[in-house]
């Protein structure tokens, strides 16, 4: 039995100091995902804090044949879901294939290379503004995929979807955003016509 399991097992028996290694274990990444889904670092904290009082909560209905931190992360998507319903805003960013399969590709916004932070503060806000159109749901898919690398099976078992609407959720998120953003990176989506052109033109 892996340490994570013994931990689990005691919580559910009631040993708070197990439970607490599992917080210290999975802080980072329940704290990340929030504040991918919702942009702020007090809104993420909030959220992260109340993750984990819900899985305290629920410990008992935890089902030991699903990774417990599978379980946890989302926990943490559904909250923020809610959270967004009433909130829209969020930032995150996201390898994007457009339609021809090419790919948009952001720097890591924990790359410590001082020279690129401006263009990565740009792109970050310019992703900000596209992706309020999303949907919450599509969000929670998008970062469960590219972050965490949840399978589609494990993402429609963590949003209560089917696999067949997670491919579809993903696909059309993806090309949403590539085609957004192609739009904003053309400098005119409508070139100006010369006076003897047709205005059809």
């Amino acid at each position: 039995m892996t340490d994570e399991k013994a931990w689990v097992l005691q919580a559910q028996q009631g040993n708070d100091e197990a439970f607490t290694q599992l917080v210290e274990t999975y802080q980072k990444p329940v704290y990340n995902l929030c504040y991918r889904m919702l942009g702020e670092p007090e809104s993420a904290e909030d959220a992260a804090q109340e993750t984990f009082l819900r899985a305290y909560q629920n410990l008992h209905r935890y089902d030991a044949s699903r990774a417990f931190g599978t379980w946890l992360l989302s926990i943490a998507a559904h909250y923020c879901i809610d959270l967004l319903r009433k909130k829209k805003f969020a930032m995150f960013s996201l390898d994007a294939e457009n339609d021809d399969g090419a790919t948009f590709e952001l720097p890591d916004a924990s790359a410590p290379d001082p020279e690129i932070e401006s263009v990565k503060r740009e792109q970050r806000d310019r992703l900000h503004r596209l992706l309020k159109n999303l949907d919450a749901t599509d969000r929670a898919a998008v970062i469960m995929r590219y972050w965490y690398d949840f399978s589609e099976v494990e993402i429609a078992t963590s949003l209560n979807l089917t696999v067949s609407a997670v491919k579809s959720r993903l696909h059309r998120s993806r090309r949403a955003l590539a085609g957004m953003w192609q739009e904003e990176t053309t400098p005119s989506a409508r070139p100006e016509r010369r006076a003897y052109e047709s205005p059809a033109f």
